[in-house]
């Protein structure tokens, strides 16, 4: 990264794409009208729109129709559990109770779920993952009873990085609730794994631009046909009634531009990255005592690394780094910029003290050999300052 900085915090946001940022400029100045409209400059737009719903359609193994075009990940989530609960409950003549979800989802999944549970009271099963970070199947299987009427298990977990098994997951779900829709956050997935294998059998697939070299405020939800969802935000019946809104057109060009490009580039990103995670790793687990890596990196992204310094509180370490040079993240940031203690690390079993001491390092497609060299000659040191 320019500026003598290492940038490993991709996983929070990536740096977009110059493909991207060159696809959307065109609607930023001159190709700035509205699509809803019937003139030649909105269907101009409108055509943009639809052009880029078929590419997004098609790398996330979707038809066109079955794209919900949205303002992140977040919002996808939050359409796809409320939604369709909201759907189900309406139009089911035996309306399901009980919803089931992974105690270690990204908070756009668990807290909606908690909050759905609130406001309906419905029942909320949180299934805690393994040590090793895969949700535990027997557990799942415990769960999902005929009464459940949704379950939500992420594809890629944003902390750690482990790669659920969401096709095992699906024939649980299948078997043991056989009414109940599932949906995953694949949002952390886009850049290393194909959705098209890894979420063919979810009934709901989100998906955010801003993870993968887009935009930010823009992502996608994939609604398998069949499956309905209510409108959170009402408007002008945008998205087929499914999310109304003037269409970020700008935006939604750049991101389908930003998934062909991450698609087509996905494997050659995955060889080059894989080495530089592992160097990183390896090394700092040489240089610094009493250091854990969190999982198995047989089962995490290429682009994860997730380390627990003993004795040293992840936030003040975080801050260290930052100085020397070397962005990361650590726990769950809120809107404040505060970390606490992470929720998955402790949905996992580990204590609050190892809870708060994880960091994870985070690489993506404009990561060197120099930034790994960055973070290897400063994190020791850092560690050991804050031990002292």
């Amino acid at each position: 990264m320019a500026g003598g900085r290492a940038y490993l915090d991709h996983a929070a946001t990536t740096p977009m794409r110059p493909e991207a940022v060159e696809a959307m400029l065109p609607y930023l100045a001159d190709d700035f009208a509205n699509p809803s409209g019937s003139h030649a400059e909105s269907r101009r737009a409108r055509a943009a729109v639809e052009d880029a719903r078929d590419q997004v359609a098609e790398w996330l193994g979707a038809g066109p129709g079955e794209v919900v075009f949205t303002s992140g990940g977040t919002e996808a989530d939050n359409l796809a559990v409320s939604g369709a609960w909201e759907a189900m409950v309406a139009t089911r003549s035996t309306p399901p109770t009980v919803l089931v979800c992974s105690a270690m989802e990204h908070h756009a999944v668990l807290n909606t779920c908690r909050a759905l549970a609130r406001r309906t009271g419905a029942e909320l099963r949180e299934v805690r993952p393994g040590k090793d970070g895969i949700i535990d199947l027997d557990a799942l299987a415990e769960a999902c009873t005929p009464e459940v009427g949704m379950v939500s298990v992420m594809a890629v977990n944003n902390e750690i990085g482990t790669v659920q098994p969401i096709d095992s997951v699906a024939s649980v779900v299948r078997q043991r609730s056989p009414s109940a829709l599932l949906h995953t956050d694949a949002v952390q997935a886009v850049p290393w794994l194909d959705l098209r294998g890894l979420t063919a059998r979810a009934d709901l697939v989100a998906v955010s631009a801003h993870k993968f070299g887009g935009p930010k405020g823009v992502g996608a939800l994939v609604v398998r046909n069949g499956v309905e969802v209510r409108a959170l935000i009402h408007g002008g019946g945008h998205e087929r009634e499914r999310r109304s809104g003037t269409y970020n057109v700008a935006g939604i060009v750049a991101m389908a531009t930003a998934l062909a490009v991450t698609v087509s580039e996905r494997q050659r990103t995955v060889d080059r990255v894989t080495p530089m995670r592992d160097r990183l790793g390896d090394r700092l687990l040489d240089a610094v005592a009493r250091t854990r890596e969190t999982g198995d990196r047989a089962d995490r992204t290429a682009g994860h690394l997730h380390l627990r310094f003993a004795g040293v509180e992840s936030e003040a370490l975080v801050v260290l780094l930052d100085e020397a040079g070397v962005a990361v993240s650590a726990g769950a940031a809120c809107s404040s910029g505060a970390v606490e203690a992470s929720h998955v690390l402790e949905s996992m079993g580990f204590d609050r003290e190892e809870a708060g001491s994880g960091i994870r390092f985070s690489l993506g497609t404009t990561t060197t050999e120099a930034d790994i060299d960055l973070a290897l000659a400063v994190v020791p040191g850092a560690v050991a300052q804050l031990r002292d």
